[in-house]
């Protein structure tokens, strides 16, 4: 694709016990434009108290390429108050409009769920969106679906009484029948932050569960540890493609799943992220944790970032089996010069990153969620998780405020650069510091990403 010109990027407000709404954002990303990084749009939800996180299309590549489907409206999900923005995109690419809010409770009583997290369109022109749990707080696996017109709702995507004890993220493969959701905790349990003592209590997600994509069936889990909490998760970007990738944000390791003779999926560990031995950060080892990941286009490199560690990580996956290690950026994280964590040992570096500056500011957070370039050529990074875990792991992110920021790709031969002059700056928002969280382009992505 050609070089993107703006990208929406969903943000919270933190100060006012959750009273201000969030708000999407419209990003003026062309280098050659008067508003470059700055916010050129503002859309306010209508409702205060929830948050919004992730997003998605109301169309997706499946439906075939048909004349009279457009990506025009985008799916905004608030997990926090349940309820699920849908914003017109296509009447005003810069600007957007609200088109509808679907209650909270109407999900609820229709899907017996809450805490929607990832949405997307399917072929058959519906919306489908992942939760976390129930709307009570506790872990449920389920999904529920919209009209791709109306946006009413439609019940739940799942059949029958079996399914996971928790969710997150998915990702399908129609050509091999087949549905892959992850577990990331209890949304009781989420919504606090990160607790040690909830650790070993069957809080934090530990499979990769297998679904009947046509039929809509839990068909089985496969177990890849205690605590992983299991973030994005994404099959290769070939159609063909019997195989894919996922993340684990507590656990800090990347699982490979893939179809065998028999049609189960295994998943097998093909990279672990090493913990550092820290003092000052509320564990005895600090995890890198892996909050998004994904791979370019050509299914060649893998990118992944590690919201406490720091670092922005390429593998090249193009054997699966063995991904080798490429280029590393750091860009914030806890275990800098300087920062409120001390490194006392670390199995990779020999000394830690300097802090990470760009435009003057020192940026608060660490790499978050990515998207690449239209081209492949750029890496785009935002800086903050959720309202629970900023606070409690980034407690400057309210005031100073979220970001995004840019990294260079060599598309040739690996490795990543740059990063110190490219600054989007939620912290100079009217009402106070905004949270950055996700990346979105006009009528459609570069499927990085599927983070937490």
């Amino acid at each position: 694709g050609g070089r993107e010109e703006i990208v929406y990027v969903p943000c919270i407000y933190r100060r006012g016990g959750g009273k201000k709404p969030d708000f999407l954002a419209t990003v003026d990303v062309n280098g050659g434009g008067p508003h470059y990084c700055q916010v050129i749009h503002r859309l306010a939800m209508p409702n205060g108290g929830g948050e919004l996180h992730h997003s998605g299309w109301n169309t997706c590549s499946s439906w075939g390429g048909g004349a009279t489907k457009k990506r025009n409206r985008l799916i905004l999900p608030s997990w926090g108050g349940a309820r699920i923005y849908v914003v017109d995109v296509g009447t005003d690419l810069r600007g957007g409009g609200l088109f509808k809010v679907v209650r909270g409770g109407d999900v609820f009583w229709k899907c017996n769920l809450g805490y929607p997290h990832t949405g997307g369109g399917l072929g058959s022109g519906e919306i489908m969106i992942s939760t976390l749990g129930e709307g009570g707080g506790s872990g449920k696996g389920g999904f529920i679906l919209l009209d791709g017109e109306t946006f009413g709702g439609g019940g739940n995507w799942e059949k029958g009484d079996k399914v996971p004890p928790m969710g997150y993220d998915f990702w399908y493969q129609p050509r091999h029948n087949v549905l892959i959701s992850t577990e990331g905790g209890g949304p009781k349990c989420l919504g606090y932050g990160f607790d040690p003592n909830d650790r070993g209590g069957g809080r934090y997600g530990r499979r990769l569960n297998v679904w009947d994509w046509r039929g809509g069936a839990y068909v089985q889990a496969i177990d890849v540890g205690e605590d992983a909490a299991g973030g994005g998760i994404r099959f290769l970007h070939n159609p063909d493609a019997a195989e894919g990738l996922g993340g684990g944000t507590i656990s800090s390791a990347i699982h490979r799943f893939y179809k065998t003779g028999g049609g189960a999926p295994p998943g097998l560990k093909v990279i672990q992220v090493p913990s550092k031995k820290v003092e000052g950060g509320g564990l005895p080892e600090m995890p890198g944790f892996i909050t998004d990941g994904g791979g370019s286009l050509d299914d060649r490199f893998l990118y992944f970032s590690n919201w406490l560690g720091g670092g922005i990580r390429q593998y090249d996956i193009s054997n699966t089996r063995q991904p080798r290690g490429g280029g590393q950026v750091f860009v914030g994280g806890r275990g800098g010069e300087g920062g409120p964590v001390t490194v006392c040992g670390d199995e990779e570096l020999q000394s830690q990153p300097d802090p990470f500056f760009v435009k003057g500011k020192r940026v608060p957070g660490g790499p978050q969620m990515i998207q690449g370039g239209g081209d492949g050529k750029r890496l785009y990074v935002t800086t903050s998780l959720y309202r629970g875990g900023d606070r409690q792991f980034y407690p400057d992110l309210p005031r100073d405020g979220g970001g995004v920021l840019q990294l260079d790709v060599d598309t040739e031969q690996g490795g990543l650069g740059g990063g110190r002059s490219f600054l989007v700056d939620f912290g100079k928002e009217p009402d106070g510091g905004g949270g950055a969280h996700e990346i979105r382009y006009p009528g459609g992505d570069c499927t990085w990403g599927g983070g937490v």
